[in-house]
Formats: C-alpha cells, sequence, structure tokens
C-alpha cells in the first residue's frame, strides 16, 4: 500500500482501494494508521482537483519515515565516492574519512566514568542509539581472560564496509581511545559473520585519557561465549 502511494501520490483512499481491489472504508483504517506512524502524510487536494459538492476527498502521499523505508542508492552514493576519494587522494584519505566519522560518537563519550562494564554499558547505548542493535555480555569468566563481549547485530553502513574495512578498523580504533584499553575485532558482518564481535579484557580497563594514542593492532584471539564464534586470525 505504501508502495501504491508512492507510485501514484497524491492519492485518495477511492483509487487505491481500486488498485488493490479491497474495499474503500479497509483501505481508509491502513492509510490512516500509516499516517499515524508517519508513513503517510495527508494533504489538502489542489483547488484545481476539487470537484463536485461536499467536502473534498483529503489525498495520500508518503511522509519522511515512509521515504526511509524505501529503497533508496545511498550506498551506491558512498561507494562511488569513497573510491573516487580513494583513486584521487590515495587511500590514506579514506582511513582519515573513516576516522573522522566516528568522531562525534568519540566526543559524546568523552570522559566517561564509573566501573568497566558501566563504560562498556555506555558506548552500547550509544552505539544501539545508532542503529547498531548492540549489546555486551561477559566473556572468558574465571579465566585469565576475563572481559566483555561487545556484540553489534546490525551494521547500518554494512555494504561499504565490505569495500572498505577501513570503517571497521576505525571503529575499532574510537572504541579503544573512548575505553582506554585494547579492543580485539573478533568478527565482522562485513566479512561475512552473523554479527560484529569484539573482546573487551576487564583486566586492562583503565581511566580514559583523551591523549592515548591508538594501540597497534591485536589480532590475539580471546576466548568469546555462546554462539559468536571468533575467527582466528582474521584481517578486516
Amino acid at each position: 500500500m505504501r508502495s501504491a502511494v508512492a507510485e501514484f501520490g497524491p492519492v485518495h483512499a477511492t483509487r487505491i482501494a481500486g488498485l488493490l481491489g479491497l474495499t474503500v472504508a479497509a483501505v481508509r483504517r491502513h492509510l490512516d494508521a500509516m499516517v499515524a506512524e508517519g508513513v503517510l502524510e495527508l494533504r489538502e487536494p489542489s483547488p484545481g482537483q476539487r470537484r463536485g459538492r461536499g467536502r473534498p476527498a483529503k489525498e495520500y502521499v508518503v511522509g519522511s519515515a515512509g521515504h526511509d523505508a524505501l529503497p533508496a542508492g545511498y550506498d551506491d552514493l558512498a561507494l562511488s565516492a569513497l573510491a573516487y576519494l580513494a583513486e584521487v587522494q590515495g587511500p590514506a584519505a579514506v582511513e582519515d574519512f573513516a576516522q573522522r566519522r566516528f568522531a562525534a560518537l568519540e566526543q559524546s563519550l568523552a570522559g566517561l566514568q564509573g566501573s568497566p562494564a558501566e563504560r562498556v554499558q555506555a558506548l552500547v547505548a550509544a552505539l544501539a542509539a545508532q542503529g547498531y542493535s548492540a549489546s555486551a555480555r561477559p566473556a572468558g569468566r574465571g579465566t585469565a581472560m576475563e572481559g566483555l563481549q561487545l556484540c553489534q547485530g546490525h551494521c547500518p553502513v554494512q555494504r561499504v564496509a565490505e569495500a572498505f574495512p577501513q570503517l571497521c578498523e576505525a571503529e575499532r580504533r574510537t572504541f579503544e581511545r573512548v575505553l582506554g584499553t585494547r579492543v580485539q575485532r573478533l568478527a565482522t558482518l562485513a566479512h561475512g559473520d552473523h554479527v560484529c564481535t569484539s573482546f573487551i579484557p576487564l583486566d586492562q580497563l583503565a581511566p580514559h585519557h583523551p591523549d592515548d594514542q591508538p594501540h597497534p593492532h591485536d589480532r590475539t584471539v580471546a576466548p568469546a561465549t555462546g554462539d559468536h564464534t571468533p575467527t582466528e586470525g582474521r584481517r578486516l
């Protein structure tokens, strides 16, 4: 029904009902529900379209939430832009862009306080607010490698990161600076795994220092819990 409004809108319920072979009353209920959700919007018909007596039927158009749900070419645009940047300015420019992309996240979490688990949860909340479906769970409990496993079940830029893994690496480095400890990437959606996972050792978590430099790449695989299986020796 949303697609029909996108194709034929501005359109009234009677026409949608005819297109879909449904009753006007049933169609109007669905359309009004989508208006309440912000998927569609109502607009008054233009003066030239008003015919006959009585109150003119309002017309439906796609709202901002509806446009967000429809297919878009943002991934293709981002891929083309980064490919052009790499061609003109070189790979270092892509790495710089990737790091700048996480600057707002890093700034919002600067100077995190509280226990290690509380700081990780603050990071989880910030990621979840950006659509990453983030969570954290204990890992390696009772061992020398006890820590937390950060899981991201969705990545809004997954397709772009598949072509430009610099985004994944910049994200990992941002986590390190925010938390003040090494962060070991175990798996990524961009690499074909079913979830992004990172291991955060609790014994190394220290108060955040804004001037800390990123740690060298650490590819040692840490123990993980659940079904998020780490991938040993993987380069992202």
